[in-house]
């Protein structure tokens, strides 16, 4: 009897990429007797340029281009990506065939002496790789220095002391995975900083025609996150969003109904849609596309247009 082939699960080098990919290793084996699972580690290029911003450079999908190459030329089975990081387009040949069970999705405040976001100093500097962050903080305090900061999670906790820094904000989900949600002073509000769409879910991607790898990878589909990141992603796809704006997107089950809440703001946080929308959870789709339709009409439209001029 010949043996079964491993499963090559493809996965960036990264602390919290390796222990998420690790997870999902770990799981496969334990619920498919024989199932062998290797990591196949891949630096992307978002990991190899570490000095520029994300949004001068390409995006998020530069997180995972160089997977889905391995995908699409066989060298991987399967990959494992955090949400957040997957650009709306994926190459043909390729989906998006699984998503785990969501993790907290808020963004956390990690401060030097301690204090939550209300009681930091004014003029406070706060270091973050995220622009949505960013113009959201700056909306609420327009006194705060905002500190563009890349690499790991584990590169950007210690710029908090190197750095000088009086905060740091990252993911929740990162830091609670990894077993650092000690480090926490404070969880934000959604109302002070709604999440990045898809933040806290993972997702797991592999050819479409890979009937074995569906299988395998079915049971850890979990259906509520999986419309939830649906109505997400329909939001940002309307939107043409990419890294390069300050978009934000969440959405939960409330009983069978959706709510889904959306906004778009310009880079220094000066101007700032928001609205939200709810709906059946058959309705996903056009829940996410109708949201972005009425920012668009209410002025996110101007702001996207203005953003986009002047990134050119």
């Amino acid at each position: 009897m010949s043996e079964i082939p491993p499963v090559r699960l493809a996965t960036r080098g990264s602390p919290l990429a390796l222990w998420q990919a690790n997870w999902v290793k770990t799981e496969l084996e334990r619920l498919h007797a024989g199932c062998r699972v290797e990591l196949l580690t891949i630096k992307t290029s978002g990991d190899k340029i570490t000095d520029v911003p994300l949004a001068k450079v390409g995006g998020k999908g530069l997180f995972v281009k160089e997977i889905e190459e391995a995908l699409l030329a066989g060298r991987a089975d399967l990959a494992v990506h955090s949400m957040k990081d997957v650009p709306v387009e994926i190459p043909a040949g390729l989906h998006i065939a699984a998503t785990t069970k969501r993790e907290d999705p808020r963004d956390a405040l990690i401060s030097t002496a301690g204090l939550p976001f209300a009681k930091l100093p004014k003029g406070a500097k706060i270091g973050t790789s995220s622009l949505r962050r960013g113009t959201q903080l700056r909306h609420t305090r327009p006194d705060l220095q905002v500190i563009p900061l890349r690499g790991n999670l584990d590169t950007r906790l210690r710029k908090l002391k190197s750095e000088s820094l009086d905060a740091v904000i990252v993911a929740a989900a990162g830091l609670r995975r990894m077993g650092w949600e000690g480090q926490v002073t404070e969880y934000l509000s959604t109302d002070v900083s709604l999440p990045a769409i898809g933040q806290g879910a993972l997702g797991l991607e592999c050819r479409v025609d890979d009937a074995r790898i569906h299988q395998l990878i079915a049971p850890l589909n979990d259906a509520d996150t999986a419309v939830c990141v649906k109505a997400e992603r329909a939001f940002l796809t309307r939107l043409e969003g990419g890294c390069q704006v300050p978009i934000a997107g969440h959405a939960e089950l409330i009983g069978l109904e959706l709510r889904l809440r959306g906004l778009v703001a310009n880079l220094d946080g000066t101007q700032l849609v928001a609205d939200e929308a709810r709906g059946p959870v058959a309705q996903a789709a056009e829940l996410g596309k109708g949201l972005a339709e009425r920012l668009l009409d209410r002025g996110a439209g101007m702001i996207l247009k203005e953003i986009y001029s002047t990134s050119k």
